[in-house]
């Protein structure tokens, strides 16, 4: 049998039409497969961005407020007016009584209590620290001067703990923590790579070496460029600076873990729920119960935390902010360690030289 000129029939393996597992191998293969992946991943995220922060942000409402009230001597206006607040607020203020009016203030500069209540006279004296949390101050400041006349309680308010000039809104710390996390594990994923042949020693000690810089870079151009924020610059440097490696080494243990859909778990962890959380927008008694519980765990509520304790309660810095940061950053070196052979990165050792045969 002969072919004739213009038979359309193919012939052979290599003319037949393709079949369903095989056009669905040659997908596979191909690079349309993680593009389609990541296309709704990306999708998935852009929603889920958007959801966490508007969750958290769109109406802060309070649940339990600390407050330290003065119980020497015995204010019977304190109950009408917390009475009122509570009605008003919708939610309860936490009263813990204190002697007197210093070791009130002193547990606002430890921050343990965001507002302090003492009777004056007939009336009451409402202290907040702006300081402490912003939309709480100005929450409870709203409320008392509503309060204060519908119970016949004449009430005084004052900012015990204002902000700085430059920061009105309380966010420039927040900002500048969410500038290092951000910065922090974008990084990490371009010395994967652009730098994809870094030993794990040499992996570390760049990240290192960014955060160090990337950290000094924010504080001063927060502090001497644009005026701010007046920062105690060594402090707050050290903490960007910490806040950095700990998101570029999260990326990377997630990359050992995970190879090349690392940025998922990380997106998710440092972004997606860690800053939302961190109570640098909205502060922790305004955000929802599980947010406002997990915040002070993770890396960017930890970087608020102890850059806000340094800037505004110098003096009263705790251990805990640095422990988070500090766990963190131990728990992503040692996966990275001890996996490091499953790292996408790395390269193999460089030959001997060759040697001249001897005797």
């Amino acid at each position: 049998m002969h072919d004739h000129e213009g038979d359309t029939v193919p012939h052979g393996a290599h003319g037949r039409p393709r079949t369903w597992p095989e056009h669905w191998a040659a997908f596979k293969r191909s690079p349309f497969l993680p593009a389609v992946v990541l296309m709704f991943i990306l999708a998935a995220a852009a929603g889920l961005f958007a959801g966490s922060y508007t969750y958290a942000m769109a109406n802060p409402a309070p649940r339990h407020i600390p407050t330290a009230v003065v119980t020497t001597p015995a204010a019977p206006q304190h109950k009408a007016f917390v009475a009122g607040m509570e009605k008003a607020l919708d939610a309860s203020l936490r009263l813990t009584g204190y002697a007197t009016y210093d070791a009130a203030r002193n547990a606002v500069d430890e921050q343990r209590e965001y507002a302090v209540l003492r009777a004056r006279g007939s009336g009451v004296e409402l202290d907040v620290a702006g300081a402490s949390g912003a939309s709480v101050a100005q929450l409870l400041s709203e409320a008392a001067a509503k309060v204060g006349p519908a119970t016949g309680v004449h009430v005084t308010v004052r900012d015990i703990k204002p902000l700085q000039k430059g920061d009105p809104r309380g966010l420039a710390l927040f900002y500048i923590s969410l500038a290092a996390v951000i910065i922090g594990f974008v990084g990490a994923i371009q010395l994967s790579v652009h730098a994809r042949g870094l030993n794990p020693p040499e992996r570390i000690a760049f990240i290192l070496a960014y955060a160090l810089l990337g950290g000094f870079a924010i504080a001063a151009v927060a502090d001497w460029w644009l005026g701010a924020l007046r920062l105690p610059f060594v402090e707050s440097w050290m903490i960007l600076a910490l806040t950095m490696f700990t998101s570029g080494m999260v990326f990377t243990m997630f990359n050992t873990l995970m190879g090349r859909w690392a940025m998922i778990p990380t997106w998710g962890l440092m972004v997606l729920l860690g800053n939302p959380s961190s109570g640098g927008a909205v502060s922790w008694p305004l955000l929802p119960s599980v947010l406002g519980a997990i915040g002070r765990w993770l890396p960017p509520g930890a970087s608020v935390n102890a850059q806000h304790t340094a800037v505004y309660f110098g003096g009263h810095q705790h251990a805990f902010p640095f422990l988070v940061l500090a766990g963190w950053s131990a728990v992503s070196c040692t996966v990275f360690w001890v996996w490091r052979h499953r790292h996408p990165g790395g390269r193999e050792p460089s030959p001997a030289p060759a040697h001249a045969a001897g005797a």
